[in-house]
């Protein structure tokens, strides 16, 4: 599944040096279905999307990271 620059890639946690402390959300969806239909090559905002109606429980894990300068 492509990320939101459409590669299809991790870009990990990357603070510019001396920008201070950036926050990352890690959120996991209990859905009522196996399978929402989604193709591979779908966008991020339509996986979010189309969750929307499935979702049962979410959880939010924050982490936060800084590159000191």
């Amino acid at each position: 599944m492509p990320n939101d620059v459409r590669e299809v890639r991790f870009i990990g946690a990357a603070p510019p040096a001396g920008h201070g402390l950036h926050r990352y959300f890690v959120v996991v969806h209990a859905l009522d279905v196996e399978s929402i239909g989604v193709p591979a090559d779908a966008t991020p905002a339509l996986l979010g999307f189309t969750m929307a109606g499935h979702t049962l429980g979410r959880a939010v894990l924050i982490a936060t990271a800084e590159t000191p300068a």
